[in-house]
């Protein structure tokens, strides 16, 4: 009897704390007319804080219903994947990102790390999971604030190709072979072209590598891409850049333009931030963030490996 009475008590219990992240995630959150999370540089087979941000991000997917998730690169440290059945996206993907709210619709960009293996792999994967679309190495989306409202405000989504547009890629093919599979300049004339003809309230550009950062990683990086693309960003109204690749979160406004650019923090492994000038905001902690949309309104949410909401970022227009 007191076996069977500590059982039924455990399972309360369990029952009860089952239920405390979903009431701590439903307050305070942003829910729009459209919902997505996004993450970057996850892949560590589960290891570091990929799994607990992974059940974070089941508990915050439930609260909103998300219509996508949207990954920044790196999803595959650290060589990439090498063909559509390559255990890692078994260990880096299927295993670890399981709630029911997750299974809704991924789009991602490729990163440095994917560019060690076989890129067209994660491109051709698309055709073999029923939720991972990759259907370039660059593309883009229009998406509407309701589906069953014709006429809503819609979103412009582009999701580029960063590595091919940054020299040191591009001169380094024994170890990044498939850069030169994409000409940076017909890339960057995509981008204009996309861009200048939206006719979109909100123009949202995904990559991998940010333009604007504080690290110590070679600011060789950034410049080439702001060498590239800064003037295309400004002269067609881009409301934000979002990116990842630094593992740690960074917000950060120029003060020449309205662009808001956000790095986001490592969904797994994160690293200690540096501060600058333009620096609105930087956090240490790992986490994923939530991105949503109102008439009128786009909201960001940092979202901590905590589960809690770190920071936010409103541009009404």
């Amino acid at each position: 009897m007191n076996k069977i009475c500590f059982m039924l008590l455990a399972l309360v219990f369990a029952s009860c704390a089952s239920t405390e992240p979903e009431k701590r995630a439903a307050e305070g959150t942003y829910d729009g007319e459209l919902n997505i999370l996004m993450l970057a540089d996850a892949g560590r087979n589960g290891s570091y804080d990929q799994r607990l941000n992974a059940e974070w991000m089941g508990v915050y997917a439930d609260a909103l219903g998300p219509e996508f998730v949207i990954s920044c690169g790196d999803l595959f440290h650290y060589q990439g994947i090498q063909s559509t059945a390559d255990p890692l996206l078994w260990s880096n993907f299927e295993s670890i990102y399981t709630h029911g709210e997750l299974q809704c619709p991924w789009y991602g960009v490729l990163g440095n790390h994917e560019y060690r293996g076989n890129t067209q792999a994660m491109m051709d994967y698309s055709e073999v999971s029923r939720r991972w679309n990759m259907p370039d190495r660059y593309y883009t989306l229009s998406v509407p604030l309701d589906d069953d409202e014709p006429d809503s405000e819609r979103v412009r989504f582009l999701f580029i190709d960063t590595a091919p547009l940054i020299d040191k890629y591009r001169n380094d093919p024994a170890q990044y072979p498939d850069v030169q599979l994409v000409d940076p300049d017909a890339e960057v004339r995509w981008i204009d072209s996309v861009l200048r003809v939206s006719p979109e309230k909100w123009k949202i550009v995904v990559g991998h590598h940010p333009m604007y950062t504080y690290d110590k990683k070679d600011d060789i990086e950034q410049e080439n891409l702001r060498a590239r693309l800064e003037e295309v960003f400004r002269r067609n109204g881009v409301d934000a850049y979002f990116c990842g690749h630094i593992h740690t979160f960074q917000h950060i406004r120029t003060g020449r333009d309205s662009i808001d650019y956000v790095v986001n923090t490592s969904a797994s492994k994160q690293r200690a931030p540096q501060r600058g000038p333009l620096t609105q905001y930087a956090g240490e902690h790992s986490g994923f963030g939530l991105l949503s949309f109102d008439e009128g309104v786009m909201h960001y949410t940092l979202v901590n490996s905590r589960g809690e909401l770190e920071y936010e970022i409103e541009r009404r227009k």
